[in-house]
C-alpha cells in the first residue's frame, strides 16, 4: 500500500516544523488568520507516517535503502 519515501532527517524536520506551526496557533490566537497555523498538520502527519504523497507523485524519495527496509503498511 504505502512505501515509505521520507528519510529520517526529513521526518524529524517535518515533525518539528509541523509542531512549530501548530504551536503558533496557541502563541498568537488573536491573529485574524490564525487558522492557517493548522496547515502544520500536513508536515506533522507525513513526518509521523514516513510517507509523502507529493514525493510519490514526483517519484522522489529521501529514504536511504538501509533505513529500516521498505515498510509496507
Amino acid at each position: 500500500m504505502f512505501v515509505r519515501n521520507v528519510g529520517i532527517i526529513d521526518r524529524v524536520l517535518r515533525v518539528v516544523i509541523g509542531l512549530a506551526l501548530i504551536a503558533g496557533y496557541f502563541i498568537w490566537p488573536e491573529l485574524a488568520w490564525n487558522w492557517a497555523f493548522w496547515i502544520g498538520m500536513v508536515p506533522l502527519a507525513s513526518g509521523l507516517v514516513g510517507w509523502c504523497p507529493l514525493y510519490r507523485s514526483l517519484g522522489w524519495s529521501t529514504r536511504d535503502s538501509d533505513d529500516g527496509g521498505a515498510a509496507r503498511a
